[in-house]
C-alpha cells in the first residue's frame, strides 16, 4: 500500500490563453492535513476541481493511493474516495439536510427503505465526528456553519478517505471556524486525508502538517508546517516581501457625513435585528463594527444603504435626511455621496453572467461618460475597466472574461474598484477582505486607509476582528442587534470578545 493518498504528476491545465495550471506536481501522505495556499487566481481551486473530475487536466496524471486512474468527473472522483466541500456550498436548499445527504446516493428505488438506512448512518456519522445537526431542518433555514457540516456529512455518506475544502472558513465566524478545526482533526485521528485549501496563513499554521504554495499557476514551494512561517508562507505566495500589519497615520476627523439615529430594522419574518441602534461617522474616520454574524450588522448595513427598509429611525447623509423608513432609491445615495460594497458579492455586488467591464459600471452606467447618446459607449466602457484592472492587480487582465471566471478575490476587486474610485463621500463595506488572499488583503487595507486619509467616511463590517481592530478608529461592537459598547482599537481582544458575547454589554447598560 502506498503511503501516499494523492500524487499528482505534471498537472497542466490552460483556457484559452489562461494558463491555469503548469506542470503541477504533488504529494500528499495519507492521514495528514495538507494545505494549498496562493494568491487569488493562483490556480488552486482549478487544481483541486481537476482532481474533483470537474475539469480534465491537458496533460499529466492523477495517483490516487498508488494507482493511476483517470477521473472524468466528479462521480468517478466519489467512486474513488474523493469528497470536496465547496466554498458555496452545492444544496439544494429547500430540501432538508437528510434529502441533501441521500440525493444522488439513493440505495434503491424504494425510497422509503433509502431514508431509514440513510437516516440511521447519518446518526452515526454525526457520533463520531461531532457533526451533530438535524437531519429534518430545511437548508435554507440552517446558518452557513451547520450547512457546512451537511457538506462534510455528505462526503462522509459516500465514504470519501480523501476530503477537499475549498475556502472553508470564508463565510464562519471564528468560533465556527475553531469548530470546523476540531473536526478535521477528528477526521485526521480517524485515518482520513485533508486537503485545505485556503488564504489564511494562520489557519495553515494552525491546523495543517504540510503545506504546498502556488504563484499565477505553478507550484513553488513544499514545507512542513512546523519548519515554516508565517512570513516565509506570505513571501512565496506573493514573490516579494508583504507587510503583515497595516500602517497608517493618526485619524483627522472632521464634520459628520453619516448620522444614525434609533435605527430599528426587521427581517422578513418580523423579527428585530437592528435595535434602537445610534452613531456617527466624520470625514476622516473609520468606524468599525465588530460582532458575531447574525447580530444585526447585515440589516444595518442594507438599511443605510436603502436595500431594506427600516422599521424606524433616521439617517442623514451629509446633513441631509433620508427617509428609510419609506422606498429610498440606492441610485439616488449614489448620487449624494454614499458608496456600499455588500458583504455578499455574488447576489448584491455582482452579476456573474456579465463580463468584467459590465461589471465595473454597474450602478453607475447612467453616467455620461458611459454613454454615447442613447446607448451605452462600450469602448469608453472597456477602457475604463482596463483602467481599474490596472489599478487594483486584478486578474486576469482582461475586461471581456465573464465574471463568474474570475476567483472570489479578484470579484471582491472589482467591486471594490467600483465603488472606491467614484470618490463617495461615505463608503460602507461589508467583509472587505472574505475570500482574500494575504497579498490583496495588504492592498485592500492600503485602499481603505487612504479614503481615510482623503476625508472620507468609511463604515467598516467584518467578522474579522484583527481586521477590525487594525483599520478601525472607534469600534463598534454589535449584540442582538443593538450597539452595546464602544471601544478604541487597542482595546484588548478578550475584552472586545466578551462585548461580542453580550457579557460586558449587559454590565454597561445596567451601569
Amino acid at each position: 500500500m502506498s503511503e501516499l493518498a494523492i500524487e499528482l504528476k505534471g498537472i497542466d491545465k490552460s483556457f484559452g490563453l489562461v494558463h491555469a495550471n503548469r506542470n503541477i506536481n504533488l504529494k500528499v501522505r495519507k492521514g495528514t492535513i495538507h494545505g494549498i495556499i496562493g494568491e487569488n487566481g493562483a490556480g488552486k481551486s482549478t487544481l483541486m476541481s481537476i482532481l474533483y473530475g470537474f475539469y480534465q487536466a491537458d496533460h499529466g496524471d492523477i495517483v490516487i493511493d498508488g494507482k493511476t486512474i483517470k477521473i472524468r468527473d466528479p462521480n468517478a472522483a466519489i467512486a474513488a474516495g474523493i469528497g470536496m466541500v465547496h466554498q458555496h456550498f452545492m444544496l439544494v436548499e429547500n430540501f432538508t439536510v437528510l434529502e441533501n445527504i441521500m440525493l444522488g446516493a439513493e440505495e434503491s428505488q424504494i425510497l422509503n427503505a433509502s431514508i431509514t438506512k440513510a437516516r440511521a448512518e447519518l446518526k452515526r456519522l454525526e457520533k463520531d465526528y461531532a457533526l451533530e445537526v438535524d437531519p429534518d431542518a430545511v437548508i435554507e433555514e440552517l446558518p452557513v456553519g451547520l450547512q457546512q457540516r451537511v457538506e462534510i456529512l455528505k462526503a462522509l455518506y459516500r465514504r470519501a478517505d480523501i476530503l477537499i475544502l475549498d475556502e472553508p472558513t470564508g463565510v464562519l465566524t471564528p468560533a465556527e471556524a475553531d469548530h470546523l478545526f476540531r473536526i478535521l482533526e477528528q477526521l485526521k485521528a480517524e485515518g482520513k486525508t485533508v486537503l485545505l485549501i485556503t488564504h489564511k496563513l494562520r489557519e495553515i499554521m494552525a491546523i495543517t502538517d504540510e503545506v504546498s504554495v502556488m504563484r499565477r499557476g505553478e507550484m513553488v514551494a513544499t514545507r512542513t508546517t512546523k519548519d515554516t512561517s508565517v512570513e516565509e508562507l506570505a513571501e512565496l505566495m506573493v514573490g516579494r516581501r508583504v507587510l503583515l500589519r497595516v500602517e497608517k497615520g493618526e485619524a483627522k476627523p472632521a464634520d459628520v457625513k453619516l448620522s444614525v439615529k434609533n435605527l430599528t430594522v426587521r427581517d422578513s419574518r418580523g423579527v428585530t435585528m437592528v435595535d434602537d441602534v445610534s452613531f456617527d461617522i466624520r470625514a476622516g474616520e473609520i468606524v468599525g463594527i465588530a460582532g458575531v454574524a447574525g447580530n444585526g450588522q447585515s440589516e444595518l448595513l442594507e438599511a443605510i444603504s436603502g436595500i431594506r427598509r427600516a422599521k424606524s429611525g433616521t439617517v442623514s447623509l451629509n446633513g441631509s435626511a433620508i427617509d428609510v423608513t419609506g422606498h429610498v432609491d440606492p441610485a439616488e445615495l449614489r448620487k449624494r455621496g454614499l458608496a456600499h460594497v455588500p458583504e455578499d458579492r455574488h447576489h448584491v455586488g455582482l452579476v456573474l453572467k456579465f463580463e468584467e467591464s459590465e461589471n465595473a459600471i454597474l450602478g453607475y452606467h447612467d453616467d455620461p461618460k458611459y454613454r454615447k447618446g442613447l446607448l451605452l459607449d462600450v469602448d469608453a466602457i472597456r477602457a475604463d475597466a482596463e483602467e481599474k484592472i490596472a489599478a487594483y492587480d486584478i486578474r486576469p487582465p482582461n475586461p471581456r472574461l465573464k465574471t463568474a471566471n474570475f476567483s472570489g478575490g479578484n470579484q471582491q476587486k472589482i467591486v471594490l474598484a467600483r465603488e472606491m474610485e467614484r470618490g463617495p463621500d461615505v463608503l460602507i463595506i461589508g467583509q472587505p477582505t472574505r475570500g482574500v488572499d494575504v497579498g490583496a488583503i495588504e492592498f485592500i487595507h492600503k485602499r481603505i486607509i487612504e479614503m481615510r486619509d482623503q476625508g472620507k467616511a468609511v463604515l467598516l463590517v467584518s467578522v474579522e476582528l484583527d481586521e477590525i481592530r487594525a483599520l478601525s478608529d472607534r469600534i463598534l461592537v454589535m449584540f442582538a442587534g443593538r450597539v452595546v459598547g464602544e471601544r478604541m482599537p487597542d482595546a484588548t481582544e478578550g475584552e472586545l470578545g466578551l462585548l461580542m458575547a453580550g457579557v460586558e454589554g449587559r454590565k454597561e447598560a445596567a451601569e
